[in-house]
């Protein structure tokens, strides 16, 4: 959800699809990403689409949200016209889902499975931030089908927490985890940052012991990037904060997946660690694996068989196209196969589970076996016809990709 997006072409004003894509409808996993953009307080670090109260102005309020999310729910299955199978995940995604009301949440879901049909074993991903649950908001949450929850903890050093800006104690996430149990949630995942400046190895380390004692079965961990226009970048190019090291970042990445891994959380994709296959979040393995998704909301990126698109930004202005039975889309793109099969391999090299070698080109193959002889691509993995990236080859993946894509 960060950034701007590309400029695209001009999205048909009923949403429709190009022949090419509309014929495909159905061959790919389906799931729903519901953006939610509403935050108590602005992060420094965060360029997400996302709005205070005070941001937001007149046109939209967090009240009146879930209609106009169903909405658009009711938009897609227009679109879709029952073709795109069952919902396999739902991912209520933010901005702060949980600044909703459980209701709320639980309007939308039977939206979603009125309209375009759940799984039955769908799926159902609440991101949360600890200040905004307790113990009855996530039995609530719980209560209306929400089968997964996603915890922003960030760090558990109070001095790190306030150059991020987050505003929960330290201890409430590992709460959060207990009360989630508590509520029968079997899936619970912490998020984790690391390479904040002021954040010492002591610090980064505290942070994954706390939050491996909170025993969740999934744990995230990503490097902070500075990004333009946020209080964070301002702050660094002022002088008053020193910028993230790439060798410190690396180092706390070694840190964090020798740590994991020794305690039963195995890496499947580069930033994401889960106790079992069972454990790991789905919606985003069919974001890395060439499933396809509709983003309902303000900002929300979609994708549908080679044809992507992402809605106007605006909280005001979405509703203003949700009130006219508009499509909420500013503009997409439809991808050639070239540049489907880039992303293919963009987004399997990234999992432990790999990329088959045959989706590279010859070109892409010879930089495959020089990145083995590097150490950066398992040998051994490589002759079975898999690209796997070792360790240190997760610290360049970037590096590795534009290799192989090349």
């Amino acid at each position: 959800m960060a950034g701007q997006p590309p400029a695209g072409e001009p999205a048909p004003a009923d949403g429709s699809l190009p022949e090419p894509s509309a014929a495909r409808l159905g061959a790919a996993p389906f799931g729903v990403y519901v953006h939610v953009p509403f935050c108590l307080t602005r992060c420094g670090y965060c360029d997400f689409n996302t709005y205070t109260a005070a941001e937001l102005g007149s046109g939209a309020s967090r009240d009146g949200y879930a209609a106009l999310a169903i909405e658009e729910i009711t938009l897609a299955a227009r679109v879709l016209g029952g073709q795109a199978g069952p919902v396999q995940t739902v991912f209520f995604g933010g901005g702060t889902p949980t600044l909703l009301s459980a209701a709320s949440l639980g309007s939308m879901l039977r939206a979603i499975d009125s309209e375009l049909g759940l799984a039955p074993d769908a799926e159902i991903t609440a991101e949360a931030n600890p200040e905004t649950v307790d113990e009855q908001t996530l039995a609530e949450l719980r209560a209306v089908g929400v089968t997964r929850l996603s915890i922003g903890m960030q760090s558990a050093v109070p001095h790190v927490l306030a150059v991020l800006d987050r505003v929960h104690e330290p201890g409430r996430p590992q709460r959060c985890v207990r009360w989630a149990r508590a509520a029968g949630f079997r899936r619970v995942s912490l998020d984790l940052i690391y390479g904040t400046p002021g954040e010492t190895d002591a610090d980064w380390l505290a942070s994954l012991d706390a939050a491996l004692a909170a025993e969740p079965d999934h744990i995230s961990a990503y490097s902070l990037i500075v990004e333009d226009g946020t209080r964070l970048a301002a702050r660094i190019r002022r002088g008053e904060l020193p910028a993230p090291d790439d060798d410190v970042l690396a180092d706390r990445y070694v840190m964090a997946d020798d740590r994991l891994s020794a305690t039963g959380l195995h890496w499947y994709e580069v930033s994401n660690w889960a106790a079992a296959p069972g454990s790991r979040c789905r919606h985003n393995e069919l974001y890395w694996t060439g499933g396809d998704w509709w983003g309902v909301g303000p900002g929300a990126h979609s994708h549908v068989a080679g044809t992507r698109w992402w809605n106007v930004r605006h909280p005001a202005a979405y509703a203003s196209r949700m009130a006219e039975s508009a499509s909420p889309a500013q503009a997409r793109e439809i991808l050639s196969g070239a540049e489907q099969a880039t992303e293919r391999i963009m987004l399997l090299t990234r999992l432990a589970a790999g990329c088959p070698l045959g989706e590279l080109s010859p070109v892409g193959r010879s930089a495959a076996e020089q990145a083995a002889t590097d150490g950066l691509i398992s040998s051994e993995a490589l002759a079975t016809g898999v690209v796997r990236l070792t360790q240190r080859g997760r610290l360049l993946a970037d590096t590795v990709i534009r290799a192989i894509t090349d």
